[in-house]
Order: C-alpha cells, then sequence, then structure tokens
C-alpha cells in the first residue's frame, strides 16, 4: 500500500451536551456547553474533521486517502441538545456530524431506560438511597421472578468503570441488562416516577429531537444514522428480534430522509454479535460505529465494528495538556 495513503481515523462518541449549571439536572454525565465549544475549537486545530461520506469513499477503496489526522464526529441517542446546543456551533465552524437517533424515543415519545437510568441517577446525589429503594422492589418480586440475594449482587457486579464508580455500576448493570427484562422496565419506571417525573410524555419531549428537528439537521449537512429501534442490547435479541430492530429503523431513516443505499448504525452500547453483523450485511449497512476505545483503522478493521473514542478522551478547555488517548490519536492518525 502507498505509504501516503492514510487509513486510520479517531472517532469521537458525544452524549449530552447542555448547560448543565443551569439545568435543572446539573449531575447529569455530559459535556457543558463551555467544554464542547473549547474541545470543538481543540479538535479544529489539531485534526481535520471528516463526515461519513468522506469516511464510506475511504472504506469502499484501499486506495482512498483520508486527510491527515482524521477525525469524525458522532453523537447518540438524539437527544435535543444536539439540535439546540450542537448543530448551531458545528454550522458556525463548518464541520459536520453523524446522528444516532433511537426511532422509539423519536416516534413514540417515550423515555428510555438508559435515559431514565441517568436522570434518577442526576436526581439523587445518595445513590445508596436508590439502591435501597432498588432493592425494596426487587424484594417485592420474588415471588415471580428468579433473584440472588443482595450480597451476591452486589458482590458480582458493583465494580468501578472508567467513569463510574461501583454503587453506580450495580445500579446500571441491575438496571440496563442483568435483571429479566419485564423487571428491569418495572423497576426503572416505577423510581423514574418516584425520582423524576410522572409525566413520561412531555419529559420525553423536551428531551429528544423530533422528525422535523432531524430533518432539519440533515439538510444543515448533518448525517442522520440507525440506533436501533428500542435501543436494546442488541447482542442479547434472537435473531428474529434483530431483523425487527433493523427493519423498524430503517423506516424511521426513511421518514427523516437519510439515503438507504448508504447508511450506517451506531450500536446502543456498543452491543453486537455475529448474528447482527450477518443482518447488517444483508441489509448492505456501510459502516458500524461501536464503543471499543482505540483509534480505527480501515486498513485492518471490519467496517461494521469500528472502535469510538469518548469525548472525555480528548481535552477540554482549560485541560493543560493533552491526554493518553489524544497522543495517541495524534502519532496514530498521522500520516507516515
Amino acid at each position: 500500500m502507498n505509504p501516503q495513503i492514510n487509513r486510520r481515523a479517531t472517532i469521537v462518541m458525544y452524549h449530552f451536551v447542555r448547560d448543565l449549571k443551569g439545568s435543572r439536572y446539573p449531575d447529569i454525565k455530559g459535556l457543558s456547553l463551555e467544554e464542547f465549544s473549547g474541545q470543538i475549537d481543540y479538535i479544529r486545530r489539531h485534526y481535520n474533521v471528516i463526515g461519513v461520506p468522506e469516511l464510506l469513499a475511504a472504506l469502499e477503496s484501499a486506495e482512498r486517502s483520508l486527510p491527515p489526522r482524521a477525525l469524525l464526529l458522532t453523537f447518540d441517542d438524539g437527544y435535543r441538545d444536539h439540535f439546540d446546543n450542537v448543530l448551531p456551533l458545528l454550522v458556525e465552524q463548518g464541520v459536520t456530524g453523524c446522528f444516532f437517533p433511537p426511532a422509539k424515543a423519536v416516534t413514540e415519545h417515550e423515555v428510555l431506560d438508559v435515559n431514565k437510568i441517568h436522570f434518577i441517577l442526576a436526581a439523587v446525589p445518595d445513590k445508596a438511597r436508590i439502591l435501597d429503594s432498588l432493592f425494596a422492589l426487587l424484594d417485592q418480586a420474588r415471588d415471580e421472578f428468579p433473584l440472588q440475594d443482595r450480597a451476591d449482587y452486589c458482590r458480582r457486579l458493583a465494580h468501578p468503570s472508567r467513569f463510574d464508580t461501583a454503587e453506580v455500576i450495580l445500579i446500571k448493570r441491575l438496571l440496563q441488562r442483568e435483571l429479566p427484562e419485564a423487571l428491569r422496565k418495572r423497576i426503572t419506571g416505577a423510581l423514574f416516577e418516584q425520582y423524576v417525573t410522572r409525566d413520561e410524555q412531555a419529559f420525553s419531549q423536551e428531551l429528544y429531537m423530533g422528525i422535523a428537528e432531524l430533518r432539519a439537521m440533515r439538510e444543515a449537512g448533518m448525517y442522520i444514522g440507525s440506533h436501533g429501534y428500542d435501543h436494546y442490547w442488541l447482542d442479547t435479541l434472537d435473531a428474529r428480534d434483530q431483523e425487527r430492530e433493523i427493519e423498524l429503523s430503517l423506516r424511521f431513516l426513511d421518514a427523516v430522509g437519510s439515503d438507504l443505499d448508504n447508511w450506517v448504525i451506531g450500536y446502543p452500547y456498543g452491543a453486537h454479535n455475529d448474528s447482527l453483523l450477518g443482518i447488517l450485511r444483508d441489509r448492505s449497512c456501510k459502516a458500524g460505529f461501536a464503543t471499543e476505545v482505540r483509534i480505527a483503522d480501515l486498513g485492518q478493521d471490519d467496517p461494521l465494528t469500528l472502535p469510538r473514542l469518548d469525548t472525555n478522551d480528548l481535552p477540554k478547555r482549560g485541560d493543560a495538556a493533552p491526554n493518553l488517548w489524544t497522543l495517541q490519536a495524534l502519532q496514530e492518525s498521522a500520516v507516515a
């Protein structure tokens, strides 16, 4: 291969971008407006921002080079933050991003369980209080479901991650995938009503973009990709339910006006498996974005399992120096 052809790309993933201090939920895990503006400024100085069409063109041909230090901006979960706060800055800076809205949240005005968990955690500083409520609800369900003791769940699941304490991880794991789905939804809904709001529809319309906003973003040059329909861990579904998720998400993309000949997917939670990848190939999906933390190498990576960095892996305004992942990005994305 021509050594002057760059096949590496830094793909960055964002979620909430908002005025955190001025919001009703200042503890929600997201990027403040100042931090986002500073990070985009940093990216503009150190990288060449590309769009999905440039990435897909490079995936189609091994002889197609990306710019040196290529970077793609991606935004998950379809938050209104992206329309109100992200879009104006990207348009002002003359760069594009790829947005992955979950179809059900947009079309049915439900709050995703993952977001219910986010806002439960943001509403209650004392996480032990949430756990006490959660396990009280579990105790009420022991006659219906085969459940472990609290100590067993804590021993197995309560381990801190890069961004969360052991208590937060325990809450997330129980409510995201450990408990039976029907019980997860019941308990998550009860905690959301207890600690956040009983008016889920109004909260959903405040939290997520609508079809009109997504069409406006696309018309402004942004790319709208699939994020599934129900925002499931797609690797936990059987093939029939995976097919349903993809089909419904494609109908949604068609309604938004996305190009179904050149569509991509951002996996909820980064979750995928061989069954899902086979379905995506059959449906001519061009690229899939996961959450493995490293720089994408188009010469080696499967186009359907491209890795992404988290926004927290890049510097924010006021940081003294690039962190480890930024240094790696600058080194590995450079043309040899």
